[in-house]
């Protein structure tokens, strides 16, 4: 059975991503399991300056899931690049996504260009999407002229394959997706969270500090499936999967709507073992739904 999968110019070994944000630099889990059974890392969310991000409390439970208000909380561009990449270099012989955030056009194209030259990061993905950043974040996901206008502008000092991070807080996600690809992205990866929040009946007052924050986990699958399945009928760009994603068969599924590679997020901070053992599930659930090539069923569902 074969599980690699051809994309972005690269060869994965299997589809199975760490998605940012959940899986801090990568090494931290290197205590836990061999690294290199990954199809990659994506890194932590990046900025030009380190950030401390939002104000405690910013983390609150949901039934099926989870809503957090971290706010990018990072060191910084410089030393990712010069102390975290070379950390996880030391568990991980593969390459990296890097995910970068910003406030500011310029702030982007800064960050991008800085990730550009490291021969570590095979890609950048773009995160415009982020529900709990004040300015910039979200804002540049919903409106697809600003989408494609900061797109345009990051395009010429990337050479790398520019995958951006679409939001599922829009009216309608194709068009986002539609106008990125005018501007010259090479994929996308869907969905970021939903933006949610919880009252503390006690206090009766918002739990998180900012008061909303991103909703993921098991309750968003179907939302990112149907998701990635629009978004594949409308491109050729090859996406990655991302939303709720918890198990093996949820793998299959959002590969059968159009994704090549998944990220698995919330359930990381469920079971720090999730990634490991859903690529050995892979084995089982390939043979019973009897396929034998992971690269066969990209979009079958179509």
């Amino acid at each position: 059975m074969n599980k690699k999968i051809n994309v972005f110019n690269n060869e994965f070994i299997n589809p199975i991503i760490p998605a940012s944000g959940t899986f801090g630099f990568g090494y931290e889990f290197s205590d836990l399991y061999d690294l290199n059974i990954l199809g990659s890392i994506s890194l932590k969310g990046t900025t030009q300056d380190a950030r401390y991000g939002n104000p405690l409390p910013r983390i609150a439970e949901g039934r099926c899931g989870v809503i957090n208000a971290i706010g990018l909380q990072n060191p910084g561009v410089d030393k990712v690049i010069k102390e975290e990449i070379p950390k996880l270099k030391q568990v991980y012989n593969g390459k990296v996504l890097a995910n970068v955030g910003g406030h500011s056009k310029e702030e982007y194209i800064n960050v991008c260009k800085a990730f550009d030259s490291v021969p570590e990061v095979w890609g950048i993905e773009l995160n415009i999407s982020c529900p709990n950043v004040k300015g910039g974040g979200m804002a540049f996901g919903q409106d697809p002229d600003i989408a494609y206008d900061l797109i345009k502008s990051i395009r010429p000092h990337v050479k790398k394959p520019l995958i951006v991070k679409l939001s599922p807080n829009v009216i309608d996600i194709t068009v986002m997706a539609k106008a990125c690809e005018k501007a010259g992205c090479d994929g996308f990866s869907l969905i970021n969270t939903l933006v949610g929040m919880r009252i503390d009946l006690k206090r009766q007052k918002p739990i998180i500090s900012v008061k909303k924050g991103g909703y993921s986990g098991p309750a968003i699958f179907p939302i990112a499936l149907k998701m990635v399945y629009d978004v594949y009928e409308v491109t050729k760009l090859p996406i990655i999967g991302i939303g709720g994603i918890s198990s093996a068969n949820d793998v299959i599924e959002m590969m059968l709507a159009g994704a090549s590679l998944v990220e698995i997020g919330a359930y990381n901070l469920v079971n720090p073992y999730a990634c490991k053992e859903i690529i050995t599930d892979l084995d089982r659930v390939m043979k019973e739904l009897n396929i034998s090539d992971l690269r066969n069923i990209i979009g079958e569902a179509h």
